[in-house]
């Protein structure tokens, strides 16, 4: 099972830290976002290393739908609802700015870059109307389409123009070459600031924990604070153009979007550790939808939720001044990814960055996703298993689409002989 994006295109090799090292900032973590922290510093002449615990871009960015764009789900509304038109604003603002700098830097890679159309749609009229009325009044200029091209039931989307999609692994291809990386280093544990892999230990002023899921369970309660949502692809040949790319307001719904020759049909979502419908659920939907079209590539993903829907990006807590987080980017990873770079590294600096605030990890986590999450952690610690997650103990489920154990809690996986695929979890059950 690869994705597409692994299978065309060739990314560069790093060796292995076989010595103790010492530097300013240590990014732990080699997907977008911690690669993108790493190019930012470089840029700035800010001392780093970066290190990844198996192969640069291997995880989540490697299996993304690579869709780049300020329209997060129907957010807007939520954001506006519970914190404020200028937190949505500020929201909007940020995700732009991310949008951006994307669209700055591939002007000069070869990446498959190419600007779209984002649309989010729903059944549901009245959530659609809320979210143009939350736009309005941030000021963004939404359109409202009534007719779409899918084959889906809906009452209408939410189009957000001048969006963009593009080929997240020829990216990375050319940003990291000449970045300080290490890869094949999983870091064990964190002893103060230095970080201690199996071959040596890194010594740091500061560092970015980067790592999707954050492995650290003393600070910033990221146990509580998130949990993860698998999601699957696959890649169609002879089937559709949708000439944009659009999602589902819905977790469990379908998205679409065109690579080339390929269709991109995404969907049967489910919590990490629950039933869904998976693969399976896609391909009786081409089935019936695209008769005559084949699959030629599928893979996963797994996605950090935030109690809010906002991305945690920032210190890792209020106690530890010299330690940083970038996670709980809900589906968004390359927005996230960007917006989390050009974040922490303006902190890094010393920096006052206006958007710091909004993302704060340890900003008030009182919300309804978080007794669900309480609840989920309950229930499963109480479960009577032989098979048990070593993170924080939680009973693991079989996992019969990706044959893998996987954990109901915080979203650990392993595989049927008991080797970690996803973290938190740092070893083996």
């Amino acid at each position: 099972m690869n994705s597409l994006w692994k299978e065309t295109a060739e990314l560069p090799s790093f060796p292995s830290l076989k010595k103790d090292i010492r530097t300013d900032v240590l990014i732990i973590g080699g997907g977008m976002a911690g690669i993108l922290t790493a190019f930012f510093l470089q840029q700035k002449g800010i001392p780093y290393l970066l290190v990844e615990k198996g192969r640069i871009c291997s995880g989540n960015t490697g299996n993304t739908t690579a869709k780049i764009t300020c329209q997060h789900g129907l957010i807007y509304h939520k954001i506006f609802k519970s914190e404020g038109v200028e937190a949505a604003k500020k929201y909007l603002q940020a995700n732009q700015a991310a949008l951006k700098q994307f669209r700055e830097l591939a002007q000069k890679i070869d990446c498959d870059y190419e600007t779209k159309d984002n649309f989010v749609y729903s059944t549901e009229l009245q959530k659609l109307n809320d979210e143009m009325e939350a736009l309005q009044r941030i000021g963004y200029a939404a359109q409202f389409v009534r007719e779409l091209p899918l084959p889906v039931p809906a009452a209408g989307a939410v189009k957000f123009p001048d969006q963009a999609q593009f080929h997240p692994l020829k990216f990375v291809a050319e940003i990291a070459k000449g970045l300080h990386i290490y890869e094949n280093t999983f870091v064990r544990e964190m002893v103060g600031n230095t970080a201690v892999t199996d071959q040596a230990r890194i010594h740091a002023d500061r560092v970015v924990v980067a790592t999707h899921f954050p492995f650290l369970n003393k600070h910033g309660s990221f146990f509580l604070k998130l949990y993860q949502h698998r999601s699957y692809v696959i890649a169609l040949k002879n089937a559709a153009d949708v000439h944009g790319m659009y999602v589902d307001d819905e977790d469990t719904g379908l998205s679409f979007r065109n690579q080339g020759e390929y269709l991109l049909l995404g969907g049967g979502g489910h919590r990490t550790g629950k039933k869904g419908g998976n693969w399976a659920e896609l391909r009786g939907f081409a089935k019936k939808v695209f008769p005559h079209s084949q699959e030629r590539y599928f893979w996963a993903a797994q996605d950090c939720m935030s109690l809010d829907q906002i991305p945690y990006i920032g210190q890792y807590s209020k106690n530890t001044p010299n330690l940083y987080v970038a996670s709980g980017f809900n589906k968004w990873g390359m927005t996230g990814s960007m917006l989390s770079a050009m974040l922490l590294s303006d902190l890094l600096l010393g920096k006052r960055n206006e958007f710091a605030e909004l993302f704060d990890p340890s900003r008030n986590i009182v919300k309804p996703q978080l007794f669900i999450n309480s609840f989920e952690a309950v229930v499963n610690l109480l479960s009577l298993s032989s098979k048990r997650c070593p993170h924080l103990g939680c009973a693991l489920k079989w996992n019969a689409a990706e044959h893998s154990w996987d954990c109901p809690c915080h979203g650990s996986r392993f595989s049927e002989t008991g080797e970690i695929l996803d973290n938190p979890a740092n070893g083996c059950r």
